[in-house]
């Protein structure tokens, strides 16, 4: 997609790093790490808890955006005689490094999860942990939770194991260059294995009336001191990717709840009323959806590059909210404890170094497996865990949400008065003359007041803009 760049000058008073900076003293954003917190860091990396398992022997890869250093997952795939798949996927063991009680953990229950800003991360874990020794970087030896999933023909787990190995990367992909290696043919396996699983593990999903929204992602893009936004439209490799993280969450909740303790990531179905109103939303937008069709099956029909279809996709977003974080001890399972867009029980457990519930949903599965009761230090800490991520997951999104509005603002703060092509992606159910547009030139989605004139829903419209000032004025538009 197109895009334009904003320079940032080194100057404090330029008005987007200003905003930026005023952004994070108004959220209270974490800054540098403690000096207790640094120095626990440092005697960790360098006395860790290393398992006695040596799995070096497996040739993984990781698939992660280029510049990432914060590497939590590695795979390897392999076919099964007689059939199926063999998936070992390894996860970084930050238990290994953090001391429970200690200075680290302490801290990472403040953070809860690692935030993206475009002027810089603000990490989870010191680097010296998060980009250094519990990062699955290539040619690096490190402690992992090393699943291994054995899956028949149609990708069904037909047996599972987890135990704390020695691990070692062997490349680190980026999803773009690997989706133009298996579009070439040239991939070598195991990655020429990963479409295959993907696919079948898709399949299941429809089966069991999962929900995975294709939406074009809008995201702010550094390079050398400027800023530019850009959509995303994620490729085919990042759904075979996010399919084995889902499969490691299902089965990771399914240990967890035989158990009898654990903690679940939990999504209630929507409230009544709101398929309804989607139903509404598609009628406007000319996409057929007959009553035997479920919003399931639908989603998976629309093509994201088609604008009308780009609009339903992002009001489908509005059913995939409520979801929250759920702990559960002596067997008492929590009801319903179903994902409603995963369709089945799950978990968050594959990315321990950017999100805190994962170290312990981990610690838990180890415990399962093992037949032994979960650590002290997890149980201590279970019944506070909703509350901590839920105070990270608040901040994150507010933060990166704000972040993208500040950008955008700077981006068009000099052009107010010029009309730009868009399509119009969302409208209030009782303003039409309030929703929200898409530019793809620049890639910028904003707010667009008519006036008393009901907005086209789906359509294209020409519109100019009516204010937009970094930290001041969110970006406004009007129809042209």
């Amino acid at each position: 997609m197109p895009r334009r760049h904003i320079h940032v000058t080194a100057a404090a008073d330029d008005p987007l790093r200003a905003a930026l900076r005023a952004l994070r003293d108004e959220l209270a954003i974490p800054e540098a790490f403690p000096p207790a917190v640094l120095a626990e860091a440092d005697e960790a990396a360098t006395t860790p808890d290393l398992p006695a398992d040596d799995a070096t022997d497996i040739p993984f890869f990781t698939i992660d955006p280029p510049a990432s250093r914060d590497l939590d997952q590695a795979m390897h795939l392999a076919r099964r005689p007689g059939g199926g798949y063999r998936v070992h996927y390894a996860i970084a063991d930050v238990a290994a490094f953090v001391t429970p009680g200690g200075a680290v953990d302490t801290e990472a229950h403040r953070r809860a999860t690692t935030l993206y800003l475009p002027d810089g991360k603000v990490p989870l874990h010191p680097a010296v942990l998060s980009e250094g020794v519990a990062s699955l970087l290539p040619g690096s030896t490190v402690p992992a939770l090393l699943w291994r999933f054995d899956l028949d023909a149609d990708g069904r787990p037909v047996g599972t194991d987890l135990r704390r190995a020695l691990v070692r990367s062997r490349a680190k992909l980026d999803y773009a260059g690997a989706q133009a290696q298996i579009d070439a043919g040239t991939a070598e396996e195991p990655l020429a294995l990963l479409p295959y699983v993907g696919r079948l593990r898709e399949a299941l999903e429809i089966e069991r009336g999962g929900v995975s929204l294709n939406v074009p992602e809008q995201e702010v893009v550094e390079s050398g001191g400027s800023y530019s936004l850009a959509y995303r439209a994620p490729l085919p490799v990042d759904g075979w990717n996010a399919q084995l993280s889902l499969l490691t969450g299902m089965v990771a909740a399914d240990l967890m709840i035989a158990a009898g303790t654990g903690i679940l990531r939990t999504l209630p179905p929507a409230p009544d009323g709101a398929v309804a109103r989607l139903r509404r939303s598609a009628k406007a937008l000319g996409i057929d959806w007959p009553h035997h069709v479920s919003y399931a099956a639908l989603i998976r029909t629309l093509d994201p590059h088609n604008s009308r279809h780009a609009a339903f996709l992002q009001d489908a977003t509005t059913l995939l909210k409520g979801s929250d974080y759920t702990p559960f001890t002596g067997g008492h399972v929590p009801t319903p404890a179903v994902h409603a867009a995963v369709a089945d029980e799950y978990t968050h457990c594959t990315a321990p170094l950017r999100r805190l519930v994962d170290r312990y949903t981990g610690a838990l599965c180890l415990a399962a497996v093992a037949g032994t009761a979960p650590p002290e230090w997890v149980l201590a800490a279970l019944d506070g865990l909703p509350e901590d991520m839920a105070k990270g997951t608040r901040l994150a999104g507010k933060a990166e949400r704000e972040c993208v509005d500040i950008v955008e603002e700077a981006l068009m703060s000099g052009r107010i008065g010029e009309t730009f092509d868009s399509v119009v992606i969302d409208v209030k159910d009782h303003e039409p003359d309030v929703g929200t547009v898409h530019l793809e030139d620049p890639a910028v989605i904003g707010r667009v007041l008519a006036d008393g004139a009901a907005l086209p829903l789906g359509d294209r419209l020409l519109v100019r803009l009516t204010q937009a000032d970094p930290g001041r004025a969110k970006v406004q538009f009007a129809p042209a």
